[in-house]
């Protein structure tokens, strides 16, 4: 009797959108591998929807790299998996701190040393700086990238932005009168059934190497050159507010929240000001370096690491 393939998915959600988008793409594998789930849960939650300060003030550590704890694994980490699925989301512009936490510990080494691994992210749109924090965590740990599925919200990016927002504070992810429901749209969820084809046959020939190409041929990355240039930003501001605020103490302390609501004010005029006219100025850079920018969209299309 031949055993089947043992497939792991970690993963961390808050919503539940995330779960019904792992579910759907390995539907189909459940009569063919055996997949075990291991849902990762912080020491303390981060609550939903979040309360605006705390949400801001989650960004500092999340971008240095400091998540919260998460409580020990279920899974024993000396189990062979022939292939690992890691399903996370971005959080300004970095993978999600429980992410993180999973990524740094001791217990992930183990996990993926030698592994084959697949991520799998639904988002609003920008993913490209989290995933390269992933890259070098996954080659840290000495595993091997082989997959990359990105799923996001295809609405046009402030109308993402407000319905994200609205989700995010108030609970409310239906559509209203005048805008699409949040989240990743529900007919892409259920599409992406179709990468479960390729991830089965690559899990018979173990020829690793080849699946990428296939599950793009499927669309599983649709990015657009002027993303590289916003995120480039993005992050970059980022950065300097991380610091800036966790100059001034830890998560929730006192001194530091007012730097935290400067950095709010000054996120929202930067979102819905600046972002035009950031639009209008990346025209202008895409004319000039569009071979730069069109080898950057194959490389952040791809599995490997500058």
């Amino acid at each position: 009797m031949i055993e089947r393939p043992k497939i792991l998915v970690v993963y961390y959600t808050q919503t539940g959108q995330l779960k019904r988008i792992i579910d759907t793409v390995l539907g189909p594998l459940q009569d063919k591998a055996t997949i075990v789930y291991e849902e990762l849960k912080p020491l303390q939650p981060f609550e939903f929807p979040w309360k605006k300060q705390v949400f801001y003030d989650t960004m500092p550590e999340t971008v240095l790299g400091r998540p919260r704890g998460i409580a020990p694994l279920k899974v024993n980490p000396d189990e062979h998996f022939d292939l690992v699925i890691l399903a996370y989301q971005p959080w300004f512009l970095s993978p999600s701190q429980p992410t993180a936490a999973f990524l740094q510990s001791e217990i992930a080494g183990r996990l993926l040393k030698g592994k084959p691994v697949i991520t799998l992210m639904g988002c609003r749109n920008m993913w490209l700086n989290a995933q390269e924090r992933v890259k070098e965590y996954l080659q840290k740990a000495g595993a091997k990238l082989v997959g990359n599925i990105v799923l996001k919200d295809t609405s046009p990016n402030l109308v993402a932005l407000i319905t994200v927002l609205r989700w995010q504070f108030k609970g409310k992810k239906e559509a209203t009168a005048l805008l699409p429901p949040a989240g990743v749209q529900e007919k892409d969820i259920v599409e992406s059934v179709r990468f479960a084809q390729p991830i089965a046959k690559v899990l018979e020939t173990r020829e690793w190497d080849a699946l990428q190409p296939q599950l793009l041929e499927l669309g599983a990355i649709d990015l657009l050159p002027n993303l590289i240039l916003l995120e480039g930003r993005g992050i970059r501001a980022f950065r300097y507010w991380s610091e800036f605020i966790s100059a001034k103490g830890g998560p929730g302390a006192p001194e530091r929240q007012g730097r935290v609501t400067m950095y709010r004010g000054l996120l929202l005029i930067g979102i819905f000001v600046l972002s035009p006219i950031a639009k209008i100025t990346s025209v202008f850079k895409l004319a000039l370096n569009k071979k730069q920018l069109q080898e950057d969209v194959e490389y952040y299309k791809g599995v490997h690491l500058r």
